[in-house]
């Protein structure tokens, strides 16, 4: 169980996020969606102990993550940053054994839980046929999926991932967003993301939380967050909102912008 109680965040002096109350529900996956400068990506990252808050706590288990060891911590979440960069000539092997590392006494010594566990990360994610392969010199997806790998390597029930599939072409989104659900399914991992796209939202993640200026404004399943209302306040556009033909999960269908729609009915009046 993650959650955070009263939590304030701040760069400098200008307050982000304000007496944030979020339970992420366990063995789940949770979609923070909003416009860009919300805060979502600010909240992941003060979350997964990245950042550290003003005031108010995240608590993992019923304990506070920013008073806990960074080890400790990192047996417990793991995270994957936007856009994360390796160093060139990195292998995918090399990259994803850095997610040992909470669990090894001294640099570069492996156990043999530790390779296990890169083997089957690499496995998981079907990177292991180009494990020896430079991760610079890997397609967007497959990078990813090599970042992944490194993550799952950690061993940890929750997993942060900030837009995951920035960048990526609609055949690379789907592949990441697949793999992702494939972990949720199968492995029972607790996935908490960022996601610029609404309708990849909906149709992956089963709890939704819709930010606006550092606040929640709706949270939930699909069906109970992609409503016009939320849409029009969260983004500000309308929108229709049509079951998927094939999942029946919510899509979102934009057609105007919320503030036009305004000024049009006022020249109309």
């Amino acid at each position: 169980m993650i959650l955070t109680k009263q939590l304030n965040i701040a760069y400098a002096d200008q307050l982000i996020v304000e007496q944030l109350n979020l339970c992420i529900p366990e063995g789940k996956i949770t979609a923070l969606v909003g416009a860009n400068g919300s805060g979502k990506s600010t909240i992941l990252r003060t979350m997964a102990r990245i950042m550290k808050p003003l005031s108010g706590g995240v608590y993992l288990d019923g304990k506070s993550i920013h008073q806990q060891q960074t080890k400790e911590v990192a047996r417990q979440l793991a995270i994957l940053p936007q856009n994360p960069l390796a160093p060139d000539g990195l292998t995918v092997v090399e990259l994803v054994s850095y997610g040992r590392f909470p669990y090894q006494q001294g640099f570069g010594s492996q156990s043999a839980e530790d390779k296990r566990m890169i083997e089957w990360a690499l496995e998981v994610t079907g990177m292991t046929v180009m494990k020896d392969r430079p991760v610079d010199q890997l397609s967007g997806g497959q990078r990813q999926r090599a970042w992944i790998a490194m993550v799952l390597a950690q061993g940890t029930e929750i997993m942060f991932l900030d837009e995951p599939t920035t960048f990526l072409d609609m055949a690379h989104q789907l592949e990441v967003l697949k793999l992702l659900q494939k972990l949720n399914e199968e492995e029972g991992r607790t996935i908490i993301m960022v996601v610029h796209d609404l309708n990849h939202a909906a149709r992956f993640a089963q709890h939704m939380v819709a930010i606006k200026q550092g606040h929640i404004i709706s949270e939930g399943s699909p069906v109970q967050v992609m409503n016009p209302n939320v849409i029009r306040e969260v983004f500000g556009i309308e929108a229709d909102i049509i079951p998927d033909p094939r999942s029946g999960v919510p899509l979102c269908m934009p057609y105007e912008l919320a503030d036009r729609t305004v000024n049009m009915m006022a020249c109309v009046s």
